[in-house]
């Protein structure tokens, strides 16, 4: 039986401003996709969500973002391949000196938002995404049967392929990014993860079943109902994990 994880953005906060509930579903993932700054977060707000995953013992891994705060992220901007693997770098650069003073090792980079949109069809973007990826030494969460995956396997870039938990899908099986999470129903939620897991399927918004690959399952902590997702989905998935 082929083994799963689950991960979830974290870190996400910035200054006094609060989003999400990090901590609380730290319990129900196996990596942390910590925010570096660009997108949001702050120094403090990456150190403590570090700390909080060292408690936990769960897998650290940069979560690098366009830099883009009043959008979070989730705009996409005109960047060249050296723009991006810059970003990408100096993000994760940054993430890592906080796990070098908690004596813990980067575990992976999962690009954010807009980012990790871009680097499924352009491949300037994915290109410099595995610039930075193979210089870390590190594995990408990535997406499957897109030009991100191609330009991966051709690289020698480990990658593991996610499916998103909580967000639609469209007919070409690629997820729907939006600017703001709505709740999410349990229920339908642990069926749509395990038929992704078992079947390597999904319904589209459309009604369509489109093949998907779950291999890395994410849950985003900015969801309302976050922490029950999280547990829910770490009960359905516990003979996979």
């Amino acid at each position: 039986m082929a083994k799963v994880t689950i991960n979830c953005d974290m870190g996400e906060a910035f200054s006094i401003y609060r989003l999400g509930d990090d901590e609380a579903c730290m319990p129900f993932i196996t990596h942390a996709n910590v925010a570096c700054g660009f997108h949001a977060s702050d120094p403090v707000t990456m150190w403590r969500t570090v700390k909080a995953a060292k408690r936990h013992g769960i897998a650290i891994g940069s979560h690098p973002g366009l830099p883009d705060r009043e959008g979070f992220g989730r705009r996409e901007m005109s960047m060249t391949r050296e723009e991006i693997s810059a970003l990408v770098l100096y993000q994760s650069g940054a993430l890592k000196a906080y796990l070098d003073a908690e004596g813990l090792a980067l575990s992976h980079i999962k690009p954010h938002g807009a980012l990790f949109g871009m680097a499924q069809r352009q491949a300037h973007v994915a290109e410099g995404i595995a610039d930075a990826a193979l210089a870390l030494g590190v594995p990408v969460i990535g997406y499957a049967d897109c030009v991100m995956s191609e330009v991966f396997i051709r690289r020698g870039v480990p990658f593991q392929c996610e499916f998103y938990s909580d967000l639609e899908y469209d007919d070409d099986g690629r997820q729907i990014i939006t600017r703001q999470h709505e709740s999410v129903a349990e229920e339908a939620m642990v069926e749509k993860v395990r038929r992704a897991v078992t079947e390597g399927l999904t319904r589209s918004v459309n009604g369509r079943d489109v093949k998907v690959t779950a291999e890395s399952i994410c849950v985003h902590s900015d969801t309302p109902n976050a922490i029950q997702l999280a547990r829910a989905v770490h009960a359905a998935l516990a003979d996979w994990l």
